[in-house]
């Protein structure tokens, strides 16, 4: 008779990890890993101790899921509903956010100047009746252009084709304004379908890149928690915007990033830049990530790599821009409306270092616009260098997500010209964690949806607000049970203090009158403190995932 005894933390040759282990822990550290064999025979025994080779990593859990939505995908994989379920996760993403879209939008019955609906509609007008070379040099003084051109390009088709439907919508300045029940279907409907064919389907390849060797269900509770993040559905379905195009062509290049498509990533990341210039939150760590891996292909290879990529940017950038370019003075005039540094140094009260610092020192009222600009530049590259020269030296995958979080979240907490929006930006890389760091992530969308609800309020949003924010809350409130106490006790102070606001406001809308601003001071200072100490945690995350475990990543062995 034979028997063989394993130790417990050892690894049978034929099991297979699918829920509670990860091929490596997210900061998984050095340690032996030594295994025990036992044989007993009728007359001798014999132990065996194996050595581990070295730099050996300790396999350790994943985080454990007890959420409804975790149970939910347990339940389709129990009734054979895996085909359906990806139907089932967009068909309830696109009912949330068509629900969301029967509100107010912003600028809604409020001339002269309405809001960003009516700058996205005129945008649609301008590019519909004006020649290509006059959409950034139009003297018209209505809202005009200062997006990239991809933005004009998207803008003329869906006004070309609104233009079918219903000439009026679109006409040239008669339509300044115009507002009814079909041009709003119509208009909320592009960002939809925008949405969808972009944003839902990079989601879906991501997590099945992502949690390539996870169990379905883990795939299944990523997807859904991803496609019902809060803070961009209330921005662009309810507030109205297409920020989700920008982050699902940046989570295409990352898509294409982990498949180890450098080329094809770099030609999404461009385009991401050409529809909105804040996609250059994620610049540096783009940058660094590709440049580590070209550094790793020794001289030639690095040199040849190097050239592929900056060709690739070159050119995609210069499609894009190509019809400015036959003069410096239309280029010129393009970059100063993509750029516009009269605007401040940051607008209403936004949860970053700058307004918070204001509060005490009235920074704008001490410095003129140029200094302000080479303050929070240097501020901002200082902020994220550390971060991208580790990145540099080791170009993981996992460590570029780290790093995107870490690049965006210092352009959002000390660039210029931030706007409360641009805190959807680092909660792209960071809501693509959400399996990976529950906790931490849920938390921080739940802060990054509040410091956006001084806006949301003022375009009478807050009932989905509300809503949203509280499905959100259950759906992830199982994340904190596993998490350390000082973790819990955070979410727990963080949710009272935001209960409390909300009670305040709704109880005192107008606390004193020589304080108009008081509740959004206090909200940008209690989120801008909160942001601060997320940096500071991601930066720790992405200094000590030493080895970049890959949790699941496919292994892929193309080479460029």
């Amino acid at each position: 008779m034979v028997t063989t005894l394993r130790a417990k933390g050892a690894k049978s040759k034929g099991s297979k990890s699918k829920d509670n282990t990860s091929n490596t822990s997210q900061g998984a550290s050095h340690a032996s890993t030594f295994q025990t064999s036992k044989t007993v025979t009728s007359s001798t025994t014999t132990t065996r101790t194996s050595t581990p080779p070295p730099q050996a990593q300790t396999l350790t859990k994943v985080p454990k899921l007890n959420s409804a939505v975790y149970r939910y995908a347990a339940w389709l994989e129990e009734n054979q509903l895996k085909k359906t379920g990806a139907w089932i996760a967009v068909g309830v993403a696109v009912l949330v956010r068509w629900a969301v879209s029967l509100g107010p939008y912003s600028g809604f019955a409020t001339p002269p100047r309405f809001g960003d609906y009516e700058a996205q509609r005129h945008w649609m007008e301008l590019t519909l009746h004006r020649p290509i070379r006059e959409w950034y040099s139009d003297s018209s003084k209505w809202w005009d252009l200062d997006y990239p051109p991809l933005t004009a390009y998207v803008s003329w088709i869906c006004g070309y084709v609104g233009n079918l439907i219903n000439t009026d919508w679109f006409a040239w300045k008669e339509s300044r304004g115009f507002e009814s029940d079909d041009a709003k279907l119509y208009m909320r409907a592009t960002v939809l379908v925008l949405e969808i064919l972009i944003y839902f389907s990079a989601v879906l390849v991501f997590t099945q890149r992502w949690f390539a060797n996870k169990a379905w269900t883990r795939k299944h509770t990523a997807l859904l928690l991803i496609l019902l993040q809060p803070g961009l559905i209330l921005i662009d379905n309810g507030h109205f915007q297409y920020n989700a195009v920008m982050l699902g062509l940046v989570l295409w290049a990352i898509n294409s990033f982990l498949d180890d498509q450098d080329v094809l990533g770099s030609i999404f990341f461009c385009l991401a830049l050409g529809f909105k210039q804040m996609a250059l939150y994620f610049s540096p760590a783009v940058f660094g990530y590709l440049l580590g891996k070209s550094l790793r292909q020794g001289f030639f290879g690095c040199i040849w790599k190097l050239i592929k990529l900056g060709t690739t940017v070159i050119v995609t950038l210069g499609l894009m821009f190509s019809p400015w370019l036959q003069s410096q003075e239309e280029i010129l005039q393009v970059v100063h409306r993509i750029f516009p540094v009269f605007r401040g140094l940051y607008q209403d009260k936004v949860a970053n270092i700058w307004c918070a610092v204001n509060v005490v020192i009235k920074l704008r009222e001490m410095f003129d616009i140029q200094e302000l600009v080479r303050f929070s530049t240097v501020a901002t590259l200082v902020s994220f260098l550390p971060s991208v020269l580790y990145l540099i030296a080791k170009p993981t995958k996992r460590g570029l997500i780290y790093g995107l979080i870490n690049s965006s979240l210092s352009f959002f907490l000390l660039s210029f010209q931030v706007h409360e929006k641009s805190i959807l930006i680092p909660a792209l890389p960071i809501t693509l964690l959400i399996l990976d760091e529950p906790a931490i992530a849920s938390l921080f969308v739940t802060l990054a949806t509040f410091s956006m609800f001084p806006l949301l309020r003022q375009e009478e949003l807050t009932l989905p607000y509300y809503v949203l924010l509280a499905f959100w809350a259950w759906m992830t409130s199982s994340s904190l049970s596993s998490a350390p106490r000082f973790l819990q006790f955070v979410a727990v102070i963080n949710l009272l203090f935001i209960t409390a606001m909300h009670i305040a406001e709704i109880a005192v809308p107008t606390p004193l009158p020589r304080y108009p601003d008081l509740y959004p001071v206090l909200n940008a200072l209690w989120s801008a403190a909160g942001f601060v100490l997320f940096w500071l945690y991601f930066n720790y995350r992405q200094f000590a995932t030493v080895h970049a475990p890959n949790m699941g990543l496919r292994v892929t062995k193309r080479r460029e």
